[in-house]
Formats: C-alpha cells, structure tokens, sequence
C-alpha cells in the first residue's frame, strides 16, 4: 500500500531529524524513551506490517534493550549516528536504522531511505520499499514480539 504524500506519518518522516552521535547520546535518549513508554509508542519494522496499536510500555522498554544491543554489536564504532530523533529531549519521533543495511543514511531527497525500525507516537503507514526484510531480522523481530 503507497502513503499519500500528506499523510501525517510521512510529513513526520520527512520532517527535521537530530542525529545521535555518541552511545552516550543514545543511552540518554533511551532513559527518555523508557520513562515515557506508557504514552502510546508504535513500533514500526520496516517490511513488517504497520503496528495498529501502540505496544506496551514493556515492550517498549524490551525493544530498547534489544536494539540498544544489537546497534552496538552491529555498529562497532565509537560513534553511533545510525540514529535519528525529531527532538533528543522529547522526541516523538525516532528513526533507526540498521548497522547490517546502512546505504547512506544521511542527507536529503525527496526519497529518503528507510531505516530498519520507526519509533513514533503516531500510528505509522506502510512505507513503500523494494528491500525485503532479511530472514536474521524478521526471526529478531518475530521472537522479540512472542510471534
């Protein structure tokens, strides 16, 4: 299913991002994300059907650790920046994208790349890729999601 280009979701999407540089930085976001879990987060993976719900707040928090984890296995650099966030203080908004399928994950298009997985406070739309979600990932997800 394509988005409309006036779609909230994808405004948001295309909106302005702060990029995460440091773990640090990342850790601070993710102490941010935790203590606001119970406020109607999706989870959106990219190749994977949109989310219709929010998760629980402990999922969020399971997420968190999870990907915190594999960013770092998967990123080995004493930098982060394969993380973005519309706000690093009150985010509603944050893109991660995958250590294993970077591509150029900055700059600007019209058509910007997708990253792995989509945090937002809005209900996501389904986003149009070509990629399929690699079978490593889709297992991650599956069993992060008891599925």
């Amino acid at each position: 299913m394509a988005q409309q280009q006036t779609d909230p979701f994808v405004e948001a999407f295309r909106g302005r991002f702060h990029n995460v540089l440091r773990w640090e930085q990342l850790d601070h976001l993710w102490e941010i994300l935790q203590l606001d879990a119970g406020n109607g987060w999706y989870i959106y993976a990219i190749g994977e059907q949109p989310p219709a719900e929010p998760v629980s707040a402990d999922l969020l928090r399971t997420f968190l650790s999870e990907i915190g984890q594999l960013l770092r296995k998967g990123h080995a650099e004493d930098y982060c920046g394969i993380v973005y966030a519309d706000s690093l203080e009150t985010p509603a908004f944050v893109k991660i994208f995958d250590p294993n399928n970077l591509g150029v994950s900055c700059g600007f298009s019209e058509n910007p790349p997708l990253p792995g997985w989509i945090l937002s406070k809005m209900p996501p739309v389904e986003m149009d890729t070509t990629a399929v979600l690699p079978g490593n990932r889709k297992r991650w997800w599956r069993r992060l999601l008891g599925s």
